[in-house]
């Protein structure tokens, strides 16, 4: 299935370098572009696509503000934040607003395009690791957290499971650490993600933490 890609920046050489780029995947395709925030969010009631890959500084409308935009609706278009800015405070304010993915622009094009699969497939984008120390990071922030989450027709089991997702365990791991097949690991976050109204993973370890299933200490 070919994932359909939105470019949001607001230097055109930029857009064509990733068009050009995304181009030479067979499985990706450029259905658009936008310079703006408020023309990305107007594009994506138009053309529905499956990622955007969305730049933070633009005039107007940020991307920040437009990623807000977009995922308040629920629909099924994901934002891949891709951006020269790195610190916590963009990475926060980029979670906060829906996206599914930060990325750095002096990233390498093969990681660039995989990450935009990922996204597409709902799946984790970043490293456990990496996760760790960025929710970890988040959840010392208390106004960013909803403390006191409910997990009301959560199961016991997947209670378990999505502890191992806050502390940023992978799907193989959390098999190993359970004694249970990939595919029952796989099967469990599948229906946190429901029951929860998750977008991705990343939001699966946020409500682990505001649940107080996982601290930052541990």
């Amino acid at each position: 299935m070919t994932v359909r890609v939105l470019l949001v920046d607001d230097q055109p050489l930029v857009r064509a370098g990733l068009r050009v780029l995304i181009a030479e995947a067979a499985d990706l395709d450029v259905v658009g572009e936008a310079g703006t925030g408020a023309e990305a969010v107007r594009l994506v009631r138009d053309l529905a696509p499956d990622v955007v890959l969305m730049d933070l500084r633009m005039p107007g409308t940020d991307g920040i503000q437009a990623t807000r935009t977009i995922t308040a609706h629920g629909g099924p278009t994901r934002v891949l934040v891709l951006t020269t800015f790195d610190d916590d405070e963009h990475v926060h304010a980029a979670l906060r607003a829906g996206a599914s993915g930060f990325l750095v622009k002096d990233m390498a094009v093969d990681d660039i395009l995989a990450a935009i699969r990922v996204v597409a497939a709902g799946d984790a984008l970043i490293a456990p690791a990496v996760t760790r120390r960025l929710i970890a990071e988040f959840a010392r922030r208390p106004e960013r957290l909803t403390p006191g989450r409910s997990l009301a027709g959560v199961t016991e089991r997947e209670r378990e499971v999505l502890t191992l997702v806050g502390r940023g365990l992978s799907n193989a791991e959390i098999a190993a650490e359970l004694v249970i097949s990939a595919a029952t690991a796989k099967a469990h976050v599948a229906r946190l993600f429901a029951k929860l109204g998750a977008r991705d993973r990343v939001h699966l370890v946020i409500a682990a933490y505001e649940a107080g299933l996982v601290t930052t200490t541990g």
